[in-house]
């Protein structure tokens, strides 16, 4: 089993398994799109995004003469794999290296999404391609977090920076870069804090962190990754929103995924915020992690 197949598990087991059967049928009756159109919705793929998917799905059916359900499930699966596939590619290299080193992360995404684990698996899987890694431990409003990173560093090998709880973390994030640019380090992934006292208040130390990062690269931070909870569906567009307003999301890395019985919320998303899922965690283990492939996620969905 793969780790699409994984994570995936509960979805297509109950709403897209629903969806596949549903497109059992030798043809293809009017009421078929009332009943897609449901469990679509059910599945957390959200009115508007099911509502452009059939749209596109009932004009190819009648250009392409697609009578047969099978023939219709085929089409449903293109439809979703372009509507995944965001700007018309998948990134091939979802961390590219900066021009300058080091290569800088920020990660950001309310408390309880699983952002900190999220961290230590990327921070794995950049260890395991021979890249150093420094993670600045940002959220200095949580003292757990502070705790929880350092243990996750030395674990997967990576070098955790910190302050005291309750410290400024631009002066965390500044002596992260610092430390990286003495050390030679490759890639500097900053955690950040998911809780203040107002949206206001997290959204502006967002922005004072993304500052102090660009200060002597103007590019940085290379990459925004968005940690966003699978289980919160459509309530997680709102956060991306948000988040993307303030800080300028560049990807989704979507956590509990396998504790989902939907899944649907990865179509929403990357029609409606146009913003790319470049990364699934598929279990708790410090390896459960994959690079988001459009079409292996539909296969699996439907397989």
């Amino acid at each position: 089993m793969n780790k699409f197949d994984k994570a995936l598990k509960r979805s297509k087991e109950s709403w897209f398994s629903r969806v596949a059967h549903l497109l059992d049928r030798a043809t293809v009756e009017e009421t078929l799109w009332d009943e897609l159109e449901e469990l679509l919705i059910s599945a957390d793929v959200g009115v508007a995004t099911t509502t452009k998917l059939l749209g596109r799905l009932k004009e190819r059916t009648g250009r392409e003469r697609a009578g047969e359900g099978s023939q219709v499930r085929a089409l449903l699966k293109e439809e979703m794999v372009a509507m995944l596939t965001v700007d018309g590619a998948a990134p091939a290299a979802p961390l590219a290296a900066a021009p300058r080193r080091p290569t800088v992360i920020l990660m950001v995404g309310v408390n309880g999404t699983g952002k900190t684990l999220s961290i230590a698996k990327l921070a794995y899987a950049l260890e395991g391609q021979g890249k150093k890694v420094i993670v600045a431990a940002g959220d200095t409003f949580r003292a757990a977090a502070i705790e929880q990173l350092a243990i996750l560093g030395k674990r997967v090998g990576a070098e955790v920076i910190s302050h005291q709880a309750g410290a400024d973390p631009g002066a965390v994030v500044f002596d992260s870069l610092e430390a990286a640019r003495a050390r030679g380090t490759d890639v500097v992934i900053i955690d950040t804090a998911g809780r203040l006292h107002t949206k206001f208040n997290l959204m502006e130390e967002l922005k004072k962190v993304k500052r102090v990062a660009a200060r002597d690269d103007p590019e940085a931070p290379h990459q925004v990754l968005l940690v966003l909870d699978a289980t919160t569906g459509q309530n997680g567009l709102t956060q991306a929103r948000y988040f993307t307003d303030a800080v300028g999301v560049t990807g989704v890395f979507l956590t509990k995924l396998d504790g989902t019985a939907k899944g649907g919320i990865v179509l929403a998303i990357c029609d409606e915020l146009r913003i790319p899922i470049l990364f699934v965690g598929t279990g708790e283990e410090i390896d459960d992690m994959a690079t988001f492939d459009a079409r292996s996620f539909v296969e699996a969905l439907f397989s």
